[in-house]
């Protein structure tokens, strides 16, 4: 018999019930990491649309946004491993759901944007300079 035991008796875990809009740890979480990834695809699609103007711009951002995308998707992740029970338990379940989901566009936007970045500078058929676009005759 443990300590704890002896002094507090036989005592059986409680489940207290949360309300709807009760901002528990867990919920605080995977808010924060939801909004981390939000941020994240705003300044990725920001960045690749900088790159449609301008190519090889929007470098910053690309990797800004891939950063906050893992971090985004990692807090969703491991905020769900520890979640005990499904959406309004207060565990944060569909926060950590949405910081996945958004994560991840976060990264797929900081990715088009590198990859767009490297491969934008470099002349593509049809869009080399005018004299190569002039027939001779």
């Amino acid at each position: 018999m443990s300590v704890t035991h002896a002094v507090l008796g036989s005592v059986a875990p409680t489940t207290v019930a949360v309300d709807a809009y009760t901002l528990t740890a867990a919920r605080l979480w995977a808010t924060l990491a939801a909004l981390l990834g939000l941020a994240g695809a705003i300044l990725g699609g920001r960045a690749l649309l900088r790159t449609v103007r301008r190519p090889g711009g929007g470098r910053k951002g690309a990797v800004v946004a891939l950063a906050s995308g893992l971090i985004a998707v990692v807090g969703g992740v491991l905020n769900l491993a520890v979640a005990d029970g499904g959406p309004g338990t207060g565990n944060g379940v569909v926060g950590g759901a949405a910081a996945i989901v958004v994560g991840l566009i976060a990264g797929v936007l900081g990715g088009l944007t590198l990859a767009r970045g490297r491969h934008g500078s470099q002349p593509g058929p049809g869009t080399g300079s005018p004299d190569t676009l002039t027939s001779s005759r």
